[in-house]
């Protein structure tokens, strides 16, 4: 990272740790999570020496950054604007070194249907998908059931239906003139069978994890309510279906240019036999920071500590990335 100072004390070589501002909340759907996220984040920096800044990120980032000027963000943000690019250009500008994905990969892994283009001419395998007006979804789809609606442009599940054969019609929400989630949404075949994930640090591929799920699919309560849903690692698949799903997460990670850590969701469809149909879903680029997280659930299976991830993630940290 290049933001560690040495000097001699009695004769002593002193390394002086970065001063790290931690980037949480902000005012995306996620919030909630990403507060827990930078908390445990920053818990872990301190009690390993850093100094450490907690930043409830606000529309006032730039003034508070250059008031407090760290040596390198830590970014703990999830969803919109600190997730799709908009604080990586900030941090860009000010010249402030930050961790996880650039300005260009997170905007491309942000928006669903772009990312699907890019894992395409990848040769990921994607399922058949389209964009389309949100009231318009709400009346017509132009896919049989069972398929999937969800925002373009968010994360953790949040704003996603599956409408199954028997139901009536899109859900109200679509229609509902609160709604918060973008005017687009995107409508793509579901895929029946296994919910898989993969964390990808640096250029490896750490492990495939089978989340089972105790909810009619992996939505935002299977995700962080207690109870919520199983991890199992590694996943007990096939082991063709295993080394795929590892490949598939490399592969994407690589198409979109993403750095430092990423996790890769998939659809596994062995409904018929193994091995069977492995689909991705989406990319990641923030993932869940926390000590039960999937991402930190995979490092521990390598023997990884959280704090040790942590400190590899801010490490890791630069500009133009």
């Amino acid at each position: 990272m290049g933001n560690q100072t040495d000097w001699t004390q009695r004769g002593e070589r002193v390394t002086a740790l970065p001063h790290v501002a931690v980037l949480m909340g902000g005012w995306s759907a996620e919030r909630p999570v990403s507060l827990v996220s930078g908390a445990a984040c920053a818990k872990a920096l301190r009690e390993q020496g850093y100094p450490v800044t907690e930043v409830d990120a606000g529309h006032d980032l730039a003034d508070v950054l250059t008031r407090i000027k760290p040596d390198v963000c830590f970014n703990a943000l999830h969803g919109q604007w600190g997730e799709d690019g908009c604080v990586q250009g900030l941090l860009e500008i000010l010249e402030i070194p930050y961790t996880h994905s650039g300005v260009l990969a997170s905007s491309l892994a942000m928006h669903k249907e772009r990312a699907k283009a890019v894992f395409a001419q990848a040769g990921v395998p994607i399922v058949k998908s389209k964009v389309m007006e949100r009231h318009i979804a709400a009346t017509q789809s132009g896919f049989e059931p069972p398929y999937v609606i969800k925002p373009v442009n968010q994360g953790s599940s949040v704003g996603v239906f599956v409408i199954r054969p028997g139901d009536n019609r899109p859900p109200d929400a679509l229609m509902d003139p609160n709604w918060t989630l973008g005017s687009e949404v995107m409508v793509e075949e579901f895929v029946p069978g296994r919910e898989l994930t993969v964390a990808v640090m640096g250029d490896r591929a750490l492990g495939v994890t089978d989340i089972v799920s105790n909810t009619t699919f992996y939505d935002y309560e299977a995700k962080y309510a207690a109870g919520g849903s199983v991890h199992v690692i590694p996943a007990k698949i096939h082991k063709h279906a295993y080394d795929e799903a590892m490949a598939i997460a490399l592969a994407a990670h690589k198409a979109l240019g993403c750095r430092g850590v990423s996790r890769t969701d998939l659809r596994y469809d062995d409904t018929k036999g193994e091995p069977g149909r492995m689909i991705i879903l989406e990319v990641n680029t923030q993932p869940g920071m926390t000590p039960t997280s999937l991402v930190p659930e995979q490092a521990a299976y390598h023997n990884m500590t959280f704090a040790q991830l942590v400190r590899w993630i801010v490490e890791d940290a630069s500009c133009q990335r």
